[in-house]
């Protein structure tokens, strides 16, 4: 507020300073802090602008569609916002903008979105008896505008993304995912309690934050392939967290009792890798004095978790195989075979139906790890859980270095926000550890954090943001080309913009769909 006279401070720009920096308070408070208490500011003032609307227009009775977008728009646009009516009919009431009422520090915190979702869908619960809000474009989210469908009719938003509401149980879809997460980090914890029995500092229990609707789609996909005995291959980025999320399906398994295995296949040397992994009898070659039972004979009952399994051997490949298959495997020379009982969790950061066309994969042992393909989005595509993860890495540092942190800065914020992190969590936690060793007081104010040159200067933020953000894009359309094979309406779906867009994306980054096309051969 420095940089504004005091004579053209309104009660809106009041207002507005002081909830954009109610939140920055509030996400630093937990987890679960920052959502419930936008969750219920939105529902008590929801009820509030009803009543006023009530009484300045005299109706009585519950409100009819027309009644109910005159309030909503007129609530947003009256706060500086430029809300419009984009369609209406009994199943779904679409409105857009394109200006935002916080300003455009909003895009710090996307986390407001949900003050719109509680209050429109609040007040379309009392009147209407149902309704789920739908944010499908957000300002928040550098969507360039806003597009909200609050869908009245329970069938029309059946399939629909977005949080439920009724007018006694607001947030159904959230509770569920809480209660998700609270089941799985607990069996986690549970296996984690038994494994450690004297935790020392360095030992911390595990932990998924999934507070954005990709992580949450995971926390779904989780609890839906848990149960069975498929073989799973969790796709991602070096340092998203495969490790964890394999340790997850681990836990809500019924193998739960018995071994999680984890072997990093790349970081085993590949003379070495199939005595490692199968096994070796004594004898079967110099230095093998005795009987060494292999990876996959340790881990019997329970899970085999191969990370980097893209990195193993052609021979390793073909032994591999033959467990999957089979069910058996042989020690290096041996010739007894043994049955082994234990599901394998695969996971890879490479494009593995790209080896298999270039012939450093077996396509048949592909489509083996391949039997239920789980994806795990980039940090970059997270942004709604980064004030969370730096929260729990803050509780954790503290714990290892017996410091006392609270928080990190704004500023600090504000630059981890539109950072991309290439190295995803890992990353993040490693610049936390370093910055968090040499902080004074209770809070992080510098980041060693090697951002553009330029991003010193206050004019330049602007442009360094929208640098960061258009590489996030160009990588996430380059990534839907690979997986849809160049079909642009598929990519169009994916992305929820028009194809027209898409071409004008692919014109912007000078993307060559025929190469994409002619994935398909």
């Amino acid at each position: 507020m420095s940089n504004n006279s005091l004579s053209g401070l309104t009660p809106v720009f009041f207002l507005q300073t002081f909830i954009l920096e109610l939140m920055h308070a509030s996400e630093q408070q937990g987890q679960k802090h920052c959502e419930q208490l936008i969750e219920h500011i939105a529902r008590t003032a929801g009820c509030f602008f009803e009543e006023t609307y009530r009484n300045d227009t005299g109706k009585n009775g519950l409100l009819d569609r027309e009644s109910y977008i005159e309030l909503i728009l007129g609530l947003k646009n009256n706060i500086g916002g430029k809300f419009s009516l984009a369609s209406s009919n009994q199943d779904c009431i679409t409105v857009t903008s394109s200006s935002c009422p916080f300003g455009d520090r909003v895009t710090n915190f996307p986390e407001l979105c949900g003050m719109t979702s509680s209050v429109f869908g609040g007040i379309a619960a009392r009147n209407f008896g149902y309704a789920k809000v739908e944010i499908k474009k957000s300002i928040a989210r550098n969507h360039g505008s806003c597009e909200v469908c609050v869908y009245t009719n329970r069938d029309a938003g059946k399939d629909r993304s977005g949080i439920e509401y009724t007018d006694t149980t607001p947030i159904k879809e959230k509770q569920d995912i809480d209660n998700l997460q609270e089941r799985i980090e607990e069996s986690m914890q549970q296996i984690w309690r038994k494994q450690v029995k004297a935790p020392a500092k360095k030992h911390q229990p595990p932990a998924i934050i999934a507070k954005s609707p990709a992580m949450q789609k995971v926390l779904q996909s989780i609890e839906v392939i848990a149960p069975t005995l498929a073989t799973v291959l969790i796709e991602g980025q070096t340092g998203v967290g495969k490790e964890l999320v394999a340790r997850a399906i681990h836990a809500m398994s019924e193998r739960c009792q018995k071994p999680f295995i984890p072997i990093n296949c790349g970081a085993i040397p590949e003379s070495l890798i199939e005595s490692a992994l199968f096994g070796h009898e004594k004898g079967a070659f110099t230095g093998a004095v005795e009987v060494h039972q292999g990876y996959f004979e340790r881990a019997e009952g329970g899970t085999l978790f191969l990370d980097e399994v893209d990195s193993l051997s052609p021979a390793a490949q073909t032994r591999l195989l033959r467990v999957l298959q089979e069910g058996e495997l042989e020690r290096v020379g041996g010739k007894q075979t043994l049955a082994v009982d234990l599901r394998i969790i695969s996971a890879t950061n490479q494009d593995l139906e790209e080896l298999v066309r270039q012939g450093r994969f077996r396509h048949d042992l592909y489509y083996r790890v391949n039997v239920v393909r789980l994806g795990i989005p980039p940090l970059a595509e997270r942004p709604e859980d980064l004030p969370y993860l730096v929260q729990l890495i803050i509780q954790r540092l503290n714990k290892k270095y017996n410091k006392q942190i609270e928080s990190v800065s704004r500023e600090v914020m504000q630059k981890i926000r539109i950072y991309p992190w290439p190295g995803n969590v890992r990353e993040l936690e490693n610049i936390l550890e370093r910055s968090l060793l040499f902080a004074r007081g209770t809070e992080i104010i510098e980041l060693d954090l090697a951002l553009p040159a330029s991003a010193n200067s206050g004019n330049d933020w602007k442009d360094i943001k929208e640098s960061a953000l258009a590489r996030v894009e160009q990588a996430y359309l380059e990534t839907a080309l690979k997986a849809h094979q160049g079909d642009v309406n598929r990519i169009a779906e994916s992305m929820g913009i028009t194809s027209r867009a898409v071409y004008g994306k692919l014109k912007k980054y000078e993307i060559n769909l025929a190469e994409y096309r002619n994935l398909k051969t």
